[in-house]
């Protein structure tokens, strides 16, 4: 056990959070236990609590990582709204127990200040796309309408493309077909 508390000491808040979403893959949000954390670490049942108090607590910090990787992933497809689609489901493919847990306020605390300041950037990822569409489209007057049905469309497909509750003709990769879904409503000129 010496050997195990030499490596958890200085990154034990980084291994609980991947413990956390391990179980959030395997069994989802509901399954997940601070004991239960305490367990797969190796470490003392107060341990998980020392780092984030409580259940909320983690999940907090587990909302506030998804959001801060969702903007670098919507940062880092350009400034294209299709791309920035394309990214955005992909990061819900790669980082499904962090997805799971962004959009169920119900999890966490909402009003946390990184959490707020993480989910602004996200948000901000997104509008910016949207603020590169052409001019001349029917909705052009109204960038928050559109940063919605962009909101909308992405993460609708995203669930979609989740809960498996996509027709089989889609095909097997999900960047492939959110491109054909999002260029089919948000076309580039």
């Amino acid at each position: 056990m010496t050997g195990t508390r030499g490596y958890h000491h200085g990154d034990l808040r980084r291994v609980l959070l991947a413990a956390a979403v391990r179980v959030i893959e395997e069994s989802g949000p509901a399954a997940l236990s601070l004991r239960d954390l305490a367990r797969r670490a190796g470490v003392s049942h107060a341990a998980p609590a020392h780092h984030f108090g409580d259940k909320s607590g983690l999940l907090t910090a587990l909302a506030t990582e998804g959001y801060r990787l969702l903007a670098e992933a919507l940062h880092a497809a350009g400034g294209d709204l299709l791309d920035r689609g394309v990214a955005y489901v992909g990061f819900a493919v790669d980082h499904r127990a962090h997805f799971e847990v962004m959009f169920r306020p119900d999890l966490y605390r909402c009003d946390a200040h990184e959490l707020v300041a993480a989910r602004q950037r996200a948000g901000d990822a997104l509008h910016s796309g949207v603020a590169a569409l052409p001019e001349g489209r029917p909705t052009a007057q109204d960038p928050q309408g559109d940063a919605l049905a962009a909101w909308s469309i992405v993460h609708g497909f995203a669930t979609l493309w989740l809960s498996g509750a996509l027709p089989p003709r889609v095909g097997d990769d999900p960047r492939a077909a959110a491109r054909d879904v999002i260029h089919r409503l948000f076309p580039r000129p």
